[in-house]
This record gives structure tokens, C-alpha cells and sequence, in this order.
């Protein structure tokens, strides 16, 4: 054997050198693996190991003020879903073409669902059980048998459609609330979603040995309104006459409520809409051009169907805002209910060189008290009372009475009434206030304040949910009445409240007179 040359020597030290290098290298990069990034890969490999799906839970029951009566209620519904990597090859077609049909799918748009590169897709949320049970056939009958998953979830249902549409609200397809009572009260009615979970292999394949993990959902509270269903039916069905009757395009609502506690006994917006197809419009103009519309109007046009009315729309409230001038005028002693010849109708007023006509200018009132003056709804009067009070009384009132701020009402959107600056408002300005124009309130703020009238004289908070109950324990948590300062005194109150009645008994409201409404005053 030929001696080993220096040269070879040095070569084969060369390649142990660097062979020991790389060897120190690799464990030190081992070692980082392993000690410095091993929690955040075991993490990350455990994340794409494991499917893990939502099971929804039933949102909350809401009746109405009787506690008898349904509004919402979620049925049990399954979603559908597919994890393309646990589905051969072969059979992805033939999955697709099942799912498509059985729920009248686009096909296409389900084989690329069926061929995406990820660990699970949605096919259909919120289907019958006559629909799943249909799968399942097919499954069975084609030895499918993972792949495909059929999970519980619920649907939310409306049982009266339309009934207090704006008020209640409705929900999204992840069961979220969106519009009045159902986003407003959200956190209470939605419960937790439960899940599935199970691992697979590091081919995305289920591992047989290790079962599905079930965590079940816990369901949503349960809620009573202050809505009397009763109440709010009638309401409807008379708003939606007068507003034919009386060609109203921009609609109407009415707001009944119990004058002692706040809560609102009926909310009626017309138009309405149904609450189980809430994305369609039930105005006939928008049906007719529906199709035509791109999807801005659309949804510009949804908005305008879903908006309360009576919370979000501000109006002049007119006539009926003498009530607050009269409260305030007697509760500063300026004037009793019954001084004939107190007041003198000369069919207009003019107030700093601005002539300001009565409705019946062309056959004055004449000699009026201030009942006759209420009764009458004569503009002079009222003109007359508001210079008496001034300004910054008058204003303070305002403001005692809630109307220069939002009542507070626990329904979303709520608007503020819009006045002048105490500071701008001059003779000819408090001239129309005082007899309900050049300002605008919400019919929420207005029909509280004269609830402040009614009752004695005190402010409320307007109630719309009177009851949370618990819906794992039956447990039943009051919602508290919110009263607040006395704005006018208990006397006051007595009077205006019989000439409250002498107004629809024998002057301008005599259509607005009505009997006991089942028991109710």
C-alpha cells in the first residue's frame, strides 16, 4: 500500500472539521427548535391538526308584556360543512354534485368549495332537518363517510312576521342581533356558542382513535317587553288605515304608553316589513323596480323600511305642544283653568311687528279661559302665555320636562330634539315655540313629557324590556321602573289633566276620543 500523501491528509482533516461544524450547527439549530420555538410549533401543529367547528346556541325568547305571548323565538336548524382534504380525489365531483342538488346550490361554486386547500368550508347554514336528513341518506347510501359534516344550529323565527318590526329587530346569519331589540339587548339574548372539535393527521386524514370533543352551547336569556301584543296589533292596524286613508308617503307611527311606569304598550311604524325575510322590501314602488337597483339603493332603501320612526325622526310637534306651555304657565301660577275673559281671540297677534295668525283667523274665538283656549287649540292664547313665562323660564321647563335631551330610551338610534340656542331665541321665536313649530322633537321625547303631565307630574324613563328571565334556572330579574324629579307639581296635574279631557270631550280632539281599552285608562 502506497503511504497516504500530506495532501489527502489535510483534505480528509478539512472534511472532519467542517462535517463537525455542520453536526454542531444542526443540533444547535435543533436545540433552538426545541427549546426556543417548541411552544410556538407545537401551537401552530396543533392549530392544523385539529377541526374544530361552532355549535350555535338558541338566542334568548322574547314575548311580549304578558309573558304569553312569543315575538321571537330560534328553532333548531343544521349547518352543513365540508373539510376538502379528509375527501378523495375521486369523489369530490360526486360530493359536489350531491350538495348542489339536494340544496339547490350553484355546482360550480360548490366543487370549488369541495377542491379549495384548507381545513374546512361552509356549504349551507341554517337548513331544515328534512334537508340534512336527505344528505345523510345519500352518505349512507354512497359509503361516504368523512369529509361531509351536519352540525345543530339554529334559525330565528318570527311568528307574528311584521308585528312591531322596527321595535323588535331582527338577526344576521351568525345570529347576531342587528336592529332594535335584538342588538340592543344582544349581550343578553345571544348565550355562548358552544363546539366540535377533533384532531386529524398530518394529511388533514380523522385519527379513529381519538373521538370528537362536544362542548354544548349555553343558550340566551329570555326577555319581556313592555309591548302588549294586543295593543300593538290594534295600533298597527289603525296607523296603516289612517296613512291610506290619508295618502301619508312618508308613513307614521304611534307610541302608547303607561303614563306611571314608562313602558311602552305599543310602538307602530308604517310602513312596516316582515322580520323573517327582513331584506325584502315591502313597499310596492321598491317591488316594482327592485331588480333595476344596484345594491347602494338597495341598502339605502332597507335602512329608510328598518328606521323607528318614533326614536330616530325628529317632526314639529304642532297643537299638541300647548300642553307643555299650559303645564308650565299654571305651575308658575301665570294663569288658571277656568279666568273667563282671561284670554281675547282677535284671529291673529302680532309680536314685534310680526302679525301671527290663529287657525281660525276668519272667525276669531273671542273671550276664551284657558280651558275654552286649549279646547279651541287657539294659537293667540298660547302666543300670549309664552311672553308671560319668557324666555329663560321657559327654556328651563324645557329642559325639566326631557326635551332638550334624549329620554334614554333602550332601543338604538335615538335622536335629540333640535332648538334654537336659548341665547338666539327673540319674541317671534318664542311666539312659535310656545304653540309647537320652528323646533323639532322626536314623538318619544313628546310622548314622555306629557306621561310627566299624566302621572302626577313626574319625569320617566320610557321602558321597553320589563324582564331578563334566566333560561337554565327560570330565575326572573325585574327591570326597575326609572322615575325621576317632580317637573310639575300633583296639582298642576289635575288640572291639566281635566282640561285634557275637556279637549277630546268638547273641543278639537273630539276624534281623538276613545272608551277604556280592555280595562286600561
Amino acid at each position: 500500500m502506497r503511504a497516504v500523501s500530506i495532501k489527502t491528509k489535510k483534505r480528509i482533516r478539512w472534511v472532519l472539521i467542517i462535517a463537525i461544524i455542520l453536526m454542531i450547527a444542526l443540533l444547535l439549530h435543533i436545540a433552538y427548535i426545541q427549546f426556543i420555538q417548541g411552544g410556538e410549533l407545537q401551537a401552530k401543529a396543533y392549530e392544523q391538526q385539529s377541526l374544530e367547528r361552532a355549535v350555535n346556541p338558541k338566542r334568548g325568547i322574547i314575548y311580549d308584556a304578558t309573558g304569553e305571548n312569543v315575538l321571537a323565538i330560534s328553532s333548531s336548524a343544521e349547518t352543513v360543512t365540508v373539510n376538502p382534504t379528509n375527501i378523495a380525489k375521486e369523489n369530490k365531483e360526486k360530493v359536489a354534485r350531491a350538495l348542489s342538488d339536494i340544496f339547490e346550490l350553484d355546482y360550480d361554486k360548490v366543487l370549488k368549495r369541495v377542491k379549495k386547500n384548507s381545513s374546512i368550508e361552509t356549504i349551507v347554514r341554517k337548513m331544515e332537518k328534512e334537508k340534512t336528513d336527505e344528505l345523510r341518506r345519500w352518505m349512507r347510501d354512497n359509503n361516504i363517510t368523512v369529509g361531509i359534516n351536519i352540525d345543530e344550529d339554529t334559525k330565528r323565527y318570527y311568528p307574528y312576521n311584521n308585528l312591531a318590526s322596527q321595535f323588535i329587530g331582527f338577526c344576521g346569519s351568525d345570529n347576531q342581533g342587528l336592529n332594535g331589540i335584538e342588538v340592543k339587548y344582544d349581550e343578553v339574548l345571544k348565550g355562548k356558542a358552544g363546539r366540535i372539535e377533533k384532531i386529524s393527521d398530518a394529511t388533514g386524514g380523522e385519527l379513529s382513535e381519538i373521538k370528537e370533543e362536544y362542548v354544548p352551547a349555553d343558550d340566551g336569556n329570555h326577555i319581556v317587553l313592555s309591548i302588549d301584543m294586543t295593543i300593538q296589533s290594534i295600533a298597527e292596524k289603525y296607523l296603516e288605515n289612517a296613512c291610506i286613508d290619508n295618502e301619508c308617503t312618508d308613513g307614521g307611527n304611534i307610541v302608547i304608553m303607561n303614563p306611571k311606569t314608562g313602558d311602552v304598550l305599543a310602538m307602530a311604524t308604517y310602513p312596516n316589513f316582515n322580520l323573517n325575510m327582513p331584506f325584502q322590501s315591502t313597499i310596492q314602488e321598491d317591488i316594482d323596480v327592485w331588480d333595476s337597483l344596484d345594491e347602494a339603493e338597495k341598502n339605502k332603501r332597507l335602512q329608510a323600511l328598518w328606521r323607528n320612526k318614533a326614536i330616530s325622526d325628529t317632526y314639529e310637534p304642532g297643537s299638541t305642544f300647548k300642553l307643555i306651555t299650559a303645564s308650565t304657565a299654571l305651575n308658575e301660577g301665570i294663569t288658571d283653568t277656568d279666568n273667563e275673559g282671561e284670554f281675547c281671540c282677535t284671529g291673529s297677534i302680532t309680536i314685534a311687528g310680526v302679525r301671527i295668525k290663529c287657525w281660525r283667523y276668519y272667525r276669531p274665538h273671542g273671550s276664551e279661559s284657558l280651558r275654552q283656549g286649549l279646547m279651541n287649540s287657539c294659537n293667540p292664547v298660547f302666543i300670549g302665555l309664552g311672553q308671560k313665562i319668557g324666555v329663560q323660564k321657559y327654556y328651563e321647563y324645557l329642559n325639566r320636562f326631557g326635551l332638550l335631551e334624549k329620554t334614554g330610551i333602550e332601543l338604538p338610534g335615538e335622536a335629540k330634539g333640535i332648538f334654537l340656542d336659548e341665547k338666539k331665541v327673540g319674541p317671534v321665536e318664542l311666539a312659535t315655540i310656545s304653540f309647537g313649530q320652528r323646533f323639532e322633537i322626536t314623538p318619544i321625547q313628546l310622548v314622555t313629557a306629557v306621561s310627566s303631565i299624566a302621572n302626577g307630574g313626574y319625569k320617566v324613563q320610557p321602558r321597553v324590556v320589563k324582564q331578563i328571565i334566566d333560561s337554565k334556572t327560570g330565575e326572573k330579574k325585574d327591570i326597575e321602573v326609572k322615575k325621576g324629579e317632580q317637573v310639575i307639581s300633583t296639582e298642576t296635574s289635575q288640572k291639566m289633566l281635566s282640561m285634557m279631557q275637556s279637549v277630546v270631550d268638547e273641543g278639537t280632539g273630539k276624534n281623538a276620543r276613545s272608551c277604556r281599552l280592555y280595562g286600561r285608562r
